[in-house]
């Protein structure tokens, strides 16, 4: 098989043009593709472990991560919880330091084993090459509820800030106080957009998104109720076994809006292994890879050419056009 590029920014599988042409619905992914969030997720990543190997694992140093380390882990589909990468890269930095191994190149061989299982791959890789890290996961209890846990608990109170995590969990922050780095969200979804999403497929526009739902309220404001609300699935809300790619919720949400044909819009591995999973399941499901958010906007193109996504395109505007494309 053979993607063909249609024009600059949008590539498509040729095989899946008359599917294409019969979608009745399409679903969204929240962050890296209704939200630009290198500023925010990303440096809640970054500065939680900063502050964790400092306080908690006694390791000076700081400005370790990237984000292309970050995507590292991303691509490897089991890592759409931004605590995952978290505490995957806080073990990463441990294990380094007690084996006396250049970080840069030790994190390399992490996430060279790390596979959908997520932060269980990066722990048994870590077990193989016979690094004890017994004592950083114990101090980081994770994963366990919210508030049994501090990696957790720092990590919402660096991304909340003090009045959105005490509106989320009724309890105010323990560690850090003021606004936080949610604001720096960068909506990418605009009324324009909005509108010709709603002559193409009417009411059903609905969002499935690692966040949670104030999260998404907060950032998207009045584009929040522009979605079908009642079908849309917020899996930080949910329970864990939920997260992507578990494609339950996205199953969920199509059928909840009587879509025959969907289009399900994502940024990363746990959306394409996802939608490809609800496809397979018997309810029709094209994917559509977003890479221009990402650090390496040819990388992550590669990343979606390299599996065979239906359709990539650079940004959401993108998406009438290609559509129109398809139609014409």
């Amino acid at each position: 098989m053979t993607l063909k590029k249609i024009e600059e920014g949008i590539i498509i599988d040729p095989t899946k043009i008359e599917i294409i042409r019969k979608l009745d619905s399409i679903v969204f992914d929240c962050d890296g593709v209704l939200i630009d969030v290198s500023n925010s997720y990303d440096l809640a990543i970054k500065k939680t472990v900063d502050f964790i190997i400092q306080e908690m694992a006694q390791v000076n140093e700081s400005g370790l991560v990237t984000t292309k380390l970050i995507e590292g882990f991303k691509a490897s589909g089991g890592f759409n919880d931004e605590v995952d990468v978290t505490y995957a890269l806080i073990l990463a930095i441990v294990a380094a330091k007690k084996k006396n191994e250049e970080f840069s190149i030790f994190i390399l061989k992490v996430i060279e084993n790390a596979d959908q299982t997520g932060i269980n791959s990066v722990e048994k890789y870590l077990d193989t090459i016979n690094v004890d890290v017994s004592d950083i996961r114990k101090k980081l209890s994770y994963p366990s509820k919210k508030f049994q846990n501090p990696l957790s608990s720092i990590f919402d109170e660096m991304f909340y800030g003090s009045e959105l995590y005490l509106q989320l969990y009724n309890k105010k922050p323990q560690f850090f106080d003021g606004p936080g780095l949610i604001e720096n969200d960068i909506v990418l979804l605009n009324k324009d957009l909005v509108r010709k999403l709603h002559e193409k497929f009417d009411k059903k526009i609905a969002i499935v998104t690692g966040r949670g739902n104030l999260s998404a309220r907060h950032s998207l404001k009045d584009l929040f109720n522009e979605f079908d609300l009642n079908n849309s699935k917020f899996l930080e809300d949910e329970p864990r076994e939920m997260a992507k790619p578990n494609p339950q919720s996205l199953m969920s949400t199509i059928k909840g809006m009587n879509g025959n044909n969907s289009l399900y819009v994502g940024d990363s591995m746990e959306d394409y292994i996802m939608a490809r999973k609800t496809n397979e399941s018997g309810i029709p499901t094209i994917f559509c890879g977003v890479y221009g958010t990402s650090k390496d906007p040819e990388a992550k193109k590669s990343l979606f050419e390299n599996n065979h996504a239906d359709i990539i395109v650079r940004s959401i505007d993108l998406i009438p056009k290609t559509l129109n494309l398809v139609e014409a």
